[in-house]
């Protein structure tokens, strides 16, 4: 087996679009729910606001890209006021039911036929990234990287402006929970009754988190369909939320580097489950009666999934949390 090759594709995974895509869109949702204590199982909607607010704009309406940048981020605002309006003076389990299914309904609508001169049905959309592209410092003609881990051009441009946005956002984190406004926020997590009767407005700071996350998870939007070249409704199921919760898990709710982390952890250990597999089965050390190259993809997810299961019964704060950061105030 080619170990080499096996780690490589592992860090490249990790480093690479999906995981800014997952950090960006992962530090949404940790403000969601590991500050703000918001149960949002809705992220892949706002995600799917950014890609689509720039690829429809650009790609169906014919706007500037700027512009689509403009609209994916109001998209995700107004998203956030409307799911939040009717929720959050309620229990905390009516954001989660309304987001889920918000989520749901945005992808078929995405999806469905009669908007197909829209948003492209299930075939999505292409030809809205020029512009970005052309403002590529790096030249076509070579690979960019060190000791064997390379992008190509057009993916080390997109990862350029997304690690810094990553990087941008973590500092914003950071400033913003050390504020006033942020250890407001963390105190309705803990007891939202409490902060109540000390007259802060619970359901402002609350909206604002919402706001706030959805707006960072739109720039994960904007990476992904910048990296992909082509937005599809399908790409934005209910499961890229639940994989951004696994990510958060794993590096740790309300901390500012942990979904970053858990964002590279997550990536880089589908790709090691994936190429061990594989590279297991081509070489006869796993039996095709015992597993075929066709269920690697399955098999990949349920040993992750098992290493997620080990960690919340071991270390449920995960890699940098703190268990006292679970502890949510869900009345």
């Amino acid at each position: 087996m080619d170990w080499g090759a096996i780690f490589t594709n592992a860090i490249e995974s990790g480093l690479g679009i999906d995981g800014v895509y997952f950090a960006l869109a992962a530090i949404g949702l940790n403000i969601h729910f590991g500050y703000a204590g918001l149960l949002n199982f809705g992220q892949s909607a706002f995600v799917a606001m950014g890609a689509y607010g720039l690829a429809t704009s650009v790609s169906t309406w014919g706007l500037p890209f700027w512009v689509g940048i403009l609209i994916g981020l109001g998209g995700s605002v107004v998203l956030a006021i409307l799911l939040g309006i009717p929720t959050l003076r309620l229990r905390a389990d009516y954001l989660a039911i309304v987001t889920i299914a918000a989520a749901e309904i945005i992808r078929l609508m995405l999806r469905s036929v009669s908007l197909k001169d829209t948003f492209g049905g299930t075939d999505g959309l292409q030809q809205y990234s020029g512009a970005f592209f052309e403002a590529n410092p790096y030249p076509d003609d070579r690979q960019y990287g060190v000791g064997g881990v390379e992008f190509s051009s057009r993916d080390t441009w997109v990862m350029t402006v997304g690690w810094s946005l990553v990087a941008l956002f973590c500092v914003l984190v950071w400033v913003l929970m050390n504020s006033p406004w942020g250890r407001v926020l963390k105190a309705i997590r803990e007891d939202e009754d409490a902060v109540r009767s000390l007259g802060k407005n619970v359901y402002a700071y609350k909206m604002q988190a919402l706001v706030l996350g959805g707006v960072i998870g739109a720039t994960g939007g904007f990476v992904v369909a910048l990296g992909q070249g082509s937005v599809t409704a399908d790409s934005f199921g209910s499961e890229t939320t639940f994989f951004l919760y696994t990510a958060l898990i794993l590096g740790g709710a309300a901390r500012v580097f942990g979904p970053v982390v858990g964002a590279i952890l997550f990536w880089s250990l589908l790709s090691l489950t994936d190429n061990v597999l594989r590279q297991a089965i081509a070489n006869g050390h796993i039996s095709d009666s015992i597993m075929t190259g066709t269920q690697v993809g399955q098999v990949r997810f349920m040993l992750v999934g098992l290493g997620l299961v080990l960690m919340l019964a071991f270390r449920p704060q995960g890699i940098f949390g703190d268990k006292k950061e679970l502890a949510l105030d869900a009345r």
